[in-house]
């Protein structure tokens, strides 16, 4: 979900008075008209500043996408989007800033009165909740319906998919086993965080970690009001902490979200809370929902994972001036499965890192103008300890295929005249399926014969987030992306390749890297209260990773954005990745 982030320490600045100064410095330029009547902004406008500054209240957001939430319940949601979206309708007690750019993931309160006071050697934090938070019902928002909300993701069995974060720190040998197997009276057996009173909650971790304020932010860090939990079925409307409700949430066809009249705005810094009602349609058609945010009858993609080949074409030709070509911090990249044969065997991995053409998979995305540069190794560039570590020689080939040393790791894992796999690709993911067919293409030239197995994005946690399930259906390479939970080693890698992360369901972890070195860097990197010495650590936890071939990067993405004219307040935020800060996101009618 999504991509990466460092602890900050910042003012916080009122999203009112953030609105007007945004409005003095927004990216206005004086663009087409699109089919909606609007006036766009200008290209890049989104990526400059803020595009159509306003803080006009009223009207109907409306959101499309090709792919579902992963989910609404807010403890299990991974999506990037689903974690934009939710602050919608969710609180934590410290949330992102509303500001474009880099600002936007300076940390600030959110329910809480200010950041926590750390103590007991950087394994204390205790906060004191503000005045006047309130559920949708007017009750008010409590210590308890915090710590509730977050013991939920002990239960794994019922409450699956979200980070697995704050269950390694606050209790790293699992004993707890959530709310729905708690023998105490009122559900709240987790001894790692305390509740004096409603308004003060304390949580003392197993160990320091500098990070543990980003995982706060995080929906898993939301509170749920424990009579209105419903387990597994909370998805279908959750009980909302922000200034919108649920009105309906249907699965896989679009939800309707309408003001919540209990929300105070005095109690909220970060939410201008602008529409009147925010509309999510999903629509599997790729190139039509394009067509139908060009013609403004949407205002932007739900999803934000780039326009379509024709849709951007279009857009760029008839219409550049609601266009943002925005950098990300994803990594495009295959999983190669260790548990699913031959891939246990290193130098089979490798023949698949020397046999795919790089150059193939970078044009089916866009080029490198419209898709992003070529990547060599699992670090964005956003992360500090990140370099250009090249073992298999990617850049100084062109990221054309090295046939040779292909079949020559294939010999060395026992099979020169190549193996059969399967290839899982999303189809509701632009070009993704696309760029499986060009791997699976470049593979074949050296023998390995790849099968291309489509499956429905909203259901990958089960899928090829299921060990059992990847094992089973052979799915020997996962195409997938990845963007930071936050901007450090951890924040990108920890979920992807430390092995005590791996879980039955809801996985990320696809390759099944289960290595006592690994994992040692992560433990190293986090007592090191030097930046820059944990840089260097997970530097080599990123080059142990490479070497070991279980993961094949192929871009640093970027991707072309639709933003409609009747939007206001558009900013690409560095706290969703890129991605415009939908909350606050306003319409011009």
């Amino acid at each position: 979900m999504t991509a990466l982030r460092s602890s900050r320490t910042r003012r916080i600045a009122g999203a009112a008075l953030v609105v007007v100064a945004l409005t003095a410095t927004a990216a206005c330029g004086g663009g087409d008209k699109d089919d909606n009547g609007g006036k766009a902004a200008g290209y890049n406008a989104g990526t400059k500043g803020v595009a159509n500054a306003s803080a006009k209240k009223g009207g109907t957001l409306k959101f499309i996408g090709k792919q579902d939430f992963d989910s609404t319940d807010p403890q299990r949601q991974y999506y990037g989007m689903a974690w934009d979206f939710s602050r919608f309708y969710a609180r934590q007690l410290v949330s992102y800033a509303p500001k474009p750019g880099a600002g936007g993931a300076e940390l600030v309160p959110d329910l809480a009165k200010a950041k926590g006071a750390v103590s007991n050697g950087g394994k204390t934090y205790t906060y004191e909740l503000r005045d006047g938070i309130t559920w949708e019902d007017g009750t008010p928002i409590t210590s308890k319906d915090i710590k509730y909300g977050i013991e939920r993701i002990w239960a794994t069995d019922v409450i699956t998919g979200g980070p697995a974060y704050l269950r390694q720190v606050l209790d790293p040998k699992t004993e707890y086993k959530g709310p729905y197997k708690d023998t105490t009276p009122d559900k709240l057996g987790l001894k790692a965080i305390q509740t004096p009173n409603d308004k003060t909650i304390v949580f003392n971790l197993a160990t320091p970690n500098g990070d543990f304020e980003q995982m706060l932010a995080m929906p898993a860090g939301s509170p749920v009001k424990k009579e209105k939990d419903t387990a597994g079925k909370y998805q279908l409307k959750p009980f909302s902490s922000g200034p919108y409700k649920f009105e309906s949430y249907t699965p896989k066809k679009g939800a309707v979200l309408v003001r919540n009249d209990k929300w105070q705005k005095a109690s909220d810094p970060i939410r201008p809370a602008l529409p009147d009602k925010i509309t999510v349609t999903i629509n599997s058609n790729i190139e039509a929902i394009d067509q139908l945010l060009i013609k403004g009858e949407y205002d932007l993609d739900l999803n934000a994972t780039g326009m379509s080949q024709s849709g951007r074409t279009s857009a760029l030709k008839q219409h550049k001036d609601n266009v943002d070509n925005i950098s990300t911090s994803f990594i495009r990249y295959v999983d190669i499965a260790t548990k699913v044969a031959p891939f246990d065997n290193v130098e089979c991995r490798k023949a698949v890192l020397y046999a795919a053409d790089y150059k193939s998979m970078q044009t089916v995305r866009g080029g490198p103008d419209a898709g992003g540069d070529i990547a060599t190794n699992m670090l964005p560039k956003s992360i500090a300890g990140s370099d250009d570590y090249d073992p298999y020689g990617i850049l100084a080939r062109g990221g054309k295929p090295d046939v040779a040393k292909a079949k020559a790791a294939l010999a060395k894992c026992g099979k020169p005249a190549g193996f059969s796999t399967v290839i899982s690709a999303r189809s509701n993911n632009p070009g993704e399926v696309q760029v499986a067919e060009a791997l699976q293409q470049s593979l074949q030239a050296v023998g390995i014969k790849a099968e291309v197995e489509p499956i429905d994005g909203a259901e990958s946690s089960s899928i090829t987030g299921s060990p059992a399930v990847v094992k089973k259906r052979g799915l020997g390479l996962i195409m997938t992306g990845w963007g930071p939970d936050f901007p450090t080693g951890q924040g990108f890698s920890q979920p992807l390749i430390d092995g005590r992360f791996i879980v039955p369901n809801g996985n990320y972890n696809g390759s099944e890297t289960n290595d006592p070195k690994i994992n040692k860097f992560f433990d190293d990197a986090l007592k090191e209260t030097d930046p820059a010495k944990a840089a260097e650590i997970y530097k080599q936890m990123n080059h142990a990773v490479a070497d070991l071939a279980v993961q094949m990067p192929f871009i640093y993405e970027k991707n072309f954005t639709w933003r409609g004219s009747n939007l206001t307040n558009a900013y690409s935020t560095a706290a969703y990745n890129g991605r415009y800060d939908y909350v606050s996101l306003g319409v011009v009618k």
